[in-house]
């Protein structure tokens, strides 16, 4: 074996560890990154076939962290264009808006949609669910059940390959714990929305940052920079080993093709390849315990089908959903309009078809040109683009693109994170690296927390990607020098706490109000509508005395807008009441139920004295 001198060794080359090296590089220390693929980015590459850029998968530039924005700027400067964001679902042969418009929505669904849509959610409102576990739970608890089974359930499962019950509620509350119904129909309605903080929901921003030349610029001018400052990338190289000692790590043993072994002699790694991989490569291995949790933990693989289309405008959508059963792929990104210099001839577009597989299944085991003609024919079917367009294709496949929360993988994590917080100087960073779906700047941000920890801060880098109540917090003995704004870190709250503020939750009265408005408004429109057709004004004739309640209201065409207003207004009227009745009762009976906790809890204090 070769030996070298110690270093800080980074393992992997996507947003993570190169973000962990830039910021050593911004503290005065030199690292070695370890890359085993060919290209640096990891999920984050842009690839190239003849002259046209693909990501792998769409990546906006998009965060609430400052820090991660300077590090943006700090690499590509005025390279980073501000895109306008379009995006659509596809259900049923009709295009809807995302997010929500409601008048797009209600003409693409009927009405008759629009109002089970509305019951369903009116029904999710009155009587939750009495256990929040899987991604259904989540959705239908937030969006009622037909809402769920429109939009989120077939897409869900085609990203996930399993049944939406089995997926963990984790997944949803970091994914879109934001985005709310009626709060998505005020932002149609009335604008941006914010939230209490005064910052726009992210599930809803109308535009983002995005690298002229797709994500993969950032990172390769990120290596390039690190190259220029003295730390080594070394492409295609396998780590064989990561070894430790005594409670500390000491080395790893890496391989690059048709070379032999060598050992870098080390006392500090930062590690962002996939837990399972890291946990197989350590030396002394793991308890048995401790494999078989790794051997637990799943991933959803990915492929992308490129095709080149010869038309210049094909839609205006960055990308689009598929929520449709009848096709394979489950969401197609248009490059063209990421950024007009992703394709090098304006009068072609590039399109981007997205399989959700899993490794060695029979999608992803399929030969590239039955995968291109599936793509070709798949586009046609969705109306997309004509077969006989197309003039070109590629395939990429992405092997542990998504880390899976199933009902098992926080217990797994859990285990293992206990066993490896007893090795000193290896730290998981990264999607990957920590078995979490974070969103790009979350990994930037366990890079910047791993590398400060280096030189003496003490993050907790599994802080990072905690979205529920939060506070800034400040490393004093980095403040001085850096002056960052961090990531902030959530809030503690007791569990049985939290368990009682669960159990005494608040209906939103504006929520509850607008959902009984709009049932009792299109109920009654409906109705007068459907007995004007039929030339029925007197089979019902108690429908009229609903002008004794409502002025101007009768069975005709004008008296069926006045039904859709004021039977709107009444019912808003109504269940903004009954919301707010019943938010006083809970208010009251949590505080009954607080004081009987603290009360427990000071005689707990008490008996301790006495003992």
């Amino acid at each position: 074996m070769a030996d070298s001198n110690s270093e800080i060794v980074v393992i992997g080359a996507g947003p993570a560890g190169l973000t962990a090296a830039h910021e050593l590089s911004k503290l005065g220390r030199r690292s070695v990154i370890l890359e085993q693929d060919d290209q640096v980015g990891g999920i984050s590459r842009t690839c190239e076939f003849e002259g046209y850029r693909f990501d792998i998968g769409g990546h906006r530039f998009f965060t609430k962290v400052d820090y991660v924005r300077q590090i943006w700027r700090e690499i590509l400067g005025n390279e980073m264009l501000t895109r306008p964001r379009l995006s659509r679902i596809y259900h049923d042969g009709k295009f809807f808006d995302y997010p929500l418009k409601p008048l797009n929505a209600l003409l693409g669904l009927g009405p008759v949609e629009a109002v089970r849509i509305g019951l369903s959610f009116l029904r999710a409102q009155i009587a939750p669910a009495p256990r929040v576990a899987s991604f259904e739970d989540w959705v239908v608890s937030r969006f009622g059940r037909r809402l769920f089974e429109i939009f989120f359930k077939t897409y869900t499962e085609k990203v996930w390959g399993m049944p939406c019950s089995q997926i963990s509620a984790d997944w949803a509350s970091q994914r879109i714990r934001q985005l709310d119904l009626l709060v998505a129909v005020r932002n149609a309605l009335i604008g941006s929305v914010a939230t209490g903080q005064g910052e726009v929901v992210t599930s809803l921003i109308e535009e983002f940052e995005y690298p002229r030349h797709g994500p993969g610029q950032m990172w390769e001018r990120c290596r390039d920079m690190l190259s220029e400052f003295g730390s080594k990338t070394m492409m295609e190289t396998e780590v064989i080993s990561v070894q430790h000692a005594r409670g500390q790590v000491t080395g790893v043993v890496a391989q690059q093709p048709g070379m032999p072994e060598y050992l870098i002699r080390t006392d500090q790694v930062l590690s962002s390849m996939p837990v399972r991989t890291l946990l197989r490569c350590l030396d002394p291995a793991p308890p048995e315990s401790v494999l078989r949790a790794a051997e637990r933990l799943n991933y959803r693989d990915f492929l992308t089908v490129a095709l080149i289309i010869e038309e210049p405008d094909l839609f205006q959508d960055n990308w689009i959903y598929i929520h449709s059963d009848e096709v394979q792929v489950g969401r197609v990104q248009n490059f063209k309009n990421w950024s007009p210099d992703m394709v090098p001839d304006q009068q072609k577009t590039a399109l981007g078809l997205e399989y959700f597989v899993q490794e060695g299944d029979e999608l992803w085991s399929l030969p590239d040109d039955e995968l291109i003609a599936l793509g070709t024919r798949e586009c046609e079917t969705l109306g997309l683009a004509s077969a006989d367009k197309v003039v070109g294709g590629s395939v990429v496949r992405m092997p542990k693109a998504y880390p899976v929360y199933d009902g098992t993988y926080q217990e797994s994590l859990t285990e293992i994170r206990s066993w490896l917080d007893q090795i000193g100087g290896l730290q998981l960073i990264g999607r990957n690296g920590q078995h979490r779906y974070n969103n790009q700047d979350h990994s930037m941000m366990t890079g910047v927390y791993a590398a400060r920890n280096i030189v003496g801060s003490e993050y907790d880098i599994w802080d990072v990607n905690v979205e529920e109540d939060y506070h800034e917090e400040r490393d004093s003995k980095n403040l001085s020098t850096s002056g960052d704004r961090l990531v902030p870190s959530r809030i503690e709250i007791a569990p049985l706490e939290r368990r009682i503020r669960e159990l005494y939750a608040r209906i939103d009265p504006v929520a509850l109000g607008s959902a009984m408005g709009m049932m009792t408004g299109v109920t009654l429109f409906l109705a007068t509508v459907v007995l004007l057709l039929r030339g029925a004004e007197t089979s019902m004739p108690n429908i009229s005395l609903l002008g004794n309640y409502f002025l101007g209201y009768g069975v005709s065409w004008f008296g069926s807008v006045v039904g859709l207003i004021e039977g709107s207004l009444a019912g808003y009227l109504l269940g903004w009441s009954m919301a707010s009745l019943t938010n006083l009762v809970m208010r009251i009976e949590e505080r009954k139920t607080f004081a009987a906790f603290e009360a427990g809890q000071m005689m707990n204090l008490y008996e301790a004295d006495e003992s």
